[in-house]
């Protein structure tokens, strides 16, 4: 049984529980060779297996942990570390104080649309740089969504298996049997996305049930739904989806995803109209002599007038 202060592989100080995830208990954890501040966690492994199956399960494990290294981008929670440690395999990551979107979800309420698009552009953008590399995430759901003390956003558990996932955010296609994929990974963001905003996943909360109507999108309504296709191949890509949400957290009403993600035959979302409430009145129009130029003239040759007549006087 793992308890503080144990040392992993020689190197990392187990010091205290610092939260709970898919694949088991994160700890606080002091590197004793950098003198750094790190967290670190026991990689899932499938209950049961023995022998040459828990073997690969465990070389599986560690392939995808040292995969993740590969993923640097400041929204993605980075993984400095992937080891060995008796039976266990463990993963070392950086450490940022922060709490999941689940968790804030479940206290605060949901977000608006435009919180939403921001927050879908932190993570689709990290998202994109994992696929760049070639790794889909697997798992895009609000546990492994981190809202930092210092205002930022992280994603974790880019390419790690985690065990069951849940099902409301999974893609119809995963939930088949299907390997993730980039696509598998932009419905989850769409998932993840409508339940930060209409306040429960599109589907139920065990993703087979009826369409959940949006009530409370808004703007961010069709980009929703373009990553909730069952079609995979009709999705958006990340770098897309990121184009897509950007321009709605600029205070555009209806953005564009190019032509990757052809439109659905949906009710478009019409541009607001934009007025303006105490608009000046419209500058008159000359229709006429100017008079003030005609009044100025004729003081003048009244004035030049009287001073002829002034001069006139003294000398004669």
């Amino acid at each position: 049984m793992t308890t503080e202060g144990t040392l992993v592989g020689e190197r990392y100080r187990l010091d205290q529980p610092i939260g709970r995830g898919r694949t088991g208990i994160v700890w606080l954890t002091y590197d004793t060779r950098l003198h750094r501040t790190v967290a670190a966690k026991r990689c899932y492994l499938p209950p049961g297996l023995e022998g040459e199956r828990a073997e690969r399960a465990r070389e599986t494990a560690l392939r995808q942990g040292r995969d993740a290294i590969r993923v640097v981008h400041p929204c993605a929670i980075a993984v400095f570390d992937a080891l060995r440690d008796g039976d266990d395999v463990w993963l070392v990551m950086e450490y940022v104080p922060s709490r999941s979107m689940a968790d804030f979800l479940a206290e605060h309420g949901e977000l608006t649309p435009e919180q939403a698009a921001f927050l879908g552009v932190q993570l689709g953008s990290a998202l994109a740089a994992a696929h760049a590399v070639g790794l889909p995430h697997r798992g895009v759901e609000p546990g492994n969504v981190l809202l930092a003390d210092d205002g930022g956003v992280k994603i974790t558990d880019i390419g790690i298996d985690g065990g069951p996932l849940d099902p409301a955010y999974q893609a119809p296609e995963v939930a088949k049997g299907a390997q993730a994929t980039a696509a598998a990974d932009a419905f989850s963001l769409g998932a993840t996305l409508f339940r930060a905003v209409e306040g429960m996943p599109p589907f139920g909360p065990d993703g087979t049930g009826e369409p959940v109507p949006p009530r409370r999108s808004g703007p961010l309504t069709g980009a929703l739904l373009k990553l909730l296709r069952d079609d995979p191949m009709l999705r958006p890509t990340m770098t897309d989806t990121v184009t897509s949400l950007k321009a709605i957290t600029q205070g555009q009403q209806a953005a564009i995803v190019p032509p990757t993600a052809p439109a659905m035959p949906t009710v478009p979302v019409l541009p607001a109209t934009r007025v303006r409430p105490h608009a000046p009145p419209p500058a008159p129009t000359r229709t006429g002599p100017d008079v003030r130029r005609w009044v100025l003239t004729a003081v003048a040759v009244l004035v030049a007038v009287l001073v002829g007549i002034a001069v006139a006087e003294l000398f004669f």
